[in-house]
């Protein structure tokens, strides 16, 4: 699934293009956390309607939350001045 403005849900909820440090860094955070909320998004739209569809779905969207949570606090990191 995309988004209105064409971006995968992993680049909205990242807010990829955001970056004002400009930092390498913070761009590969972003680019592999949105992939990863991608693949989730992914394997939910792949869990049927067996009898755990349910919890399979719950699964990735725990995933995808904990993965944009850790993406913020590692950007955070990241742009801490040393």
């Amino acid at each position: 699934m995309s988004t209105p403005d064409g971006r995968s849900l992993g680049a909205f909820r990242v807010r990829e293009s955001f970056n004002p440090s400009e930092s390498n860094t913070v761009d590969k955070i972003k680019r592999f956390t949105a992939d990863l909320i991608d693949l989730c998004q992914e394997i939910e739209g792949d869990s049927g309607s067996g009898p755990h569809a349910g919890e399979q779905v719950r699964l990735c969207r725990l995933a995808m939350t904990a993965y944009e949570e850790a993406a913020m606090w590692l950007v955070k990191a990241a742009t801490t001045v040393k």
